[in-house]
């Protein structure tokens, strides 16, 4: 029987209270790989595109 407990990795955390989907295609290797790599570190899918996202400006507004 399947768990209907949300898996951490899916969950979408925001800062005011009120979150918005974000939609985009990736192929499923990396969707598999994303999804591992955040769970490996104790961080939401969410997070981890966050974290990815900031390093990604600081690194381009040089």
């Amino acid at each position: 029987m399947a768990s209907s407990r949300t898996d951490p990795a899916d969950e979408d955390h925001g800062s005011d209270g009120e979150n918005k989907s974000l939609n985009f295609k990736v192929s499923p290797d990396f969707k598999k790989e994303f999804k591992g790599f955040a769970v490996s570190q104790g961080i939401t899918m969410t997070d981890l595109l966050k974290e990815g996202f900031a390093l990604s400006k600081k690194k381009r507004q040089k």
